[in-house]
């Protein structure tokens, strides 16, 4: 039997060997990404595919849940403001450990000053697409802030501002396009250049991008 998740969490991994081998299945990352343009103005999503007939015969399985990092202002820091990736937190989407490959770490703040961290932009993306099926009680409209890492300093970079290559030879943490990402376009066409693809601005990312990239691929709706 599947155990159930505490209440505001949601299963990024069901698979118990995999998750005691701190592992996370990749079998339900991809999220519902109807309504992209809503990012802004609240979002409709649709439903994930149903895990693969081996996953639903297997018994025992468990959730991965991904509780949020509390706001703390001793540390001095405005509340929307970027955060280090502690070692302990794992990824909302996939289960993954983000501090484990920080290059590509990304990270959204709620308004009540709790962060989540992802391994990567392509599970921020899949994130954002729905946000209630990975963190549940949360909203995509309590979000305040999201960033992602720039792939040339190491630093945070709002996602929004940000500069992403697709179809480059750089496969990030769940081996797959991961849609690198860089504060500065100049950067993000050199990288281009050396390890192939394009560059693409945040605005220029579709949904149907975003499915074909994730882990397991799903039905793309199509757009309000």
């Amino acid at each position: 039997m599947t155990a159930a998740c505490e209440p505001g969490f949601a299963p990024a991994a069901r698979n118990r060997r995999w998750a005691l081998a701190g592992l996370a299945s990749l079998a339900t990352t991809a999220a519902g990404v109807a309504g992209w343009s809503a990012w802004q103005n609240g979002i409709a999503s649709s439903r994930p595919a149903s895990p693969t007939a081996d996953l639903e015969s297997l018994t025992d399985d468990v959730c991965v849940v991904a509780p949020p990092t509390p706001y703390n202002a001793d540390k001095g820091l405005p509340l929307s403001a970027a955060r280090e990736v502690p070692p302990e937190v794992r990824c909302p989407v996939c289960g993954m450990y983000p501090t484990r490959a920080r290059a590509w770490a990304a990270q959204v703040i709620f308004a009540d000053g709790d962060a989540f961290f992802l391994d990567s932009p392509l599970s921020l993306l899949m994130y954002l697409g729905d946000v209630p099926r990975y963190t549940r009680g949360r909203t995509l409209d309590a979000l305040r802030a999201r960033y992602v890492t720039d792939m040339e300093s190491g630093g945070w970079v709002e996602a929004t501002q940000a500069m992403y290559v697709v179809g480059s030879s750089a496969l990030g943490p769940m081996r797959a396009g991961n849609l690198p990402a860089w504060s500065q376009r100049a950067a993000a066409e050199d990288f281009a250049r050396q390890r192939g693809g394009h560059v693409l601005a945040w605005g220029e990312i579709t949904p149907a991008l975003v499915a074909s990239l994730a882990p397991r691929r799903h039905t793309v709706h199509a757009l309000p």
